[in-house]
């Protein structure tokens, strides 16, 4: 089997690579004569061509010859090759209108799409994920925009730091009034989130003590989707209820924006499942939040003031309280400061690339060699022309109008 990694083609360019040329050459040696790899030539990788050749890894510009074909973020539909299998991350599983396009023309080219996002085990956990990279670096940038805002420290940006080693030491120069810090996320974000608020030494509180007590040192509380979702019918939650049927389920989560000045945002939200709040909420008196880390970056999802993604090197924007629109970042002490970069590991692109493609090589290389693998064929979304029966759910998505 040969097995192209092709290049990035999204604007701006991903730095990531779903393998490093180390764990090319040893999954190599480990499949002689089963697996060979072909890397598309790339002057935007975490990774350079020199380096994958140097791991003797053949580095081509036509890789139409590879029957596997791996990348990172979605690839632009003039680029995709007609028969062949993909990994990439496709955003088309919530029906996100963007990547409509994408889909047809993976239908119409025959082409097998494996989605990193629903590779799953038996137990229906993920495997490969880049979460705790985006909650790390979305974290640290939640600070970056808070320092920025008040004007109480100031941080270099998290591209700028050369590994994680180098981003903690950065943070020992955050200086934190008492503020009340909102968390939401049990998964791979929500544990990269909380290395980042280990490191600053930020205790956790629970969520009466967050609500009703006065603290004279920062604070955050985790929140369960059960803190701020109750049923319309009485107010109750059943966590399975909840998310068979997240439609009968309204947030209460206005209390938190009240008593918090800061959310960081990072759990999975189904596009069913009620808002945070309203984006009119966010004009009344009560309504404390400054800062929004809107670290799973769906926009239109459950932060209303994600209006749109930010960019690296645009990382934040402001909503105005009054209008509910977008204005420059840092333009007014009254405004909310939005951060919503949507490739936040790309940050740290070389130690992201390393900790995915040890999950890839554990997971996926070994699936691969199956015939019919059970972890591939239901992360499988489309193969030759038809969606496969768990995600005909996107038919009519497929079809509607643009």
């Amino acid at each position: 089997m040969k097995i192209g990694i092709i290049r990035e083609g999204k604007n701006p360019p991903d730095k990531r690579v779903p393998f490093t040329p180390e764990q090319l050459k040893t999954i190599q040696q480990d499949y002689q004569g089963e697996l060979t790899f072909q890397v598309q030539s790339s002057p935007f990788r975490a990774y350079t061509d020199q380096e994958f050749l140097d791991a003797g890894i053949d580095v081509v510009e036509d890789i139409s010859g590879c029957e596997v074909l791996f990348g990172v973020k979605e690839v632009p539909v003039d680029q995709l090759v007609e028969g062949k299998t993909y990994f990439f991350f496709s955003h088309t599983i919530k029906k996100q209108p963007y990547n409509r396009k994408l889909l047809r023309t993976i239908l119409d080219k025959r082409i097998r799409l494996i989605d990193y996002e629903v590779l799953k085990d038996d137990e229906g956990r993920r495997v490969v994920a880049f979460g705790r990279w985006a909650g790390i670096i979305g974290t640290y940038n939640a600070f970056w925009t808070y320092g920025k805002k008040t004007a109480l420290f100031e941080l270099r940006r998290a591209n700028e730091c050369q590994n994680l080693q180098e981003l903690h030491r950065e943070l020992a120069k955050v200086q934190l009034p008492p503020i009340k810090i909102v968390l939401t996320g049990s998964g791979r974000v929500g544990d990269g989130a909380i290395e980042v608020l280990n490191s600053l030494k930020i205790r956790e509180v629970s969520v009466p003590d967050f609500l009703h007590l006065y603290f004279d040192e920062p604070v955050y509380v985790k929140l369960r989707s059960a803190d701020y979702n109750r049923r319309k019918s009485d107010g109750g939650f059943d966590k399975q209820e909840f998310y068979t049927f997240p439609e009968r389920y309204e947030s209460h989560f206005q209390k938190f924006a009240e008593a918090g000045e800061m959310l960081i945002s990072g759990a999975f939200w189904n596009p069913d499942a009620p808002r945070l709040f309203a984006l009119r909420d966010i004009s009344g008196e009560d309504f404390q939040l400054s800062v929004i880390a809107d670290v799973s970056c769906d926009v239109g999802g459950a932060i209303p003031t994600t209006i749109s993604s930010s960019t690296i090197t645009d990382p934040v924007y402001d909503v105005d309280r009054q209008s509910g629109e977008k204005i420059p970042a840092f333009g007014s002490q009254t405004s909310i400061s939005v951060m919503a970069i949507d490739n936040l590991p790309c940050e740290l692109p070389r130690e992201a690339s390393r900790e995915f493609g040890i999950q890839l090589t554990k997971w996926v290389i070994p699936a691969l060699m199956e015939e019919n693998s059970r972890i591939l064929e239901r992360a499988t979304i489309a193969r030759d022309g038809d969606l496969t029966i768990e995600f005909m759910y996107l038919a009519d998505f497929v079809n509607q109008d643009e």
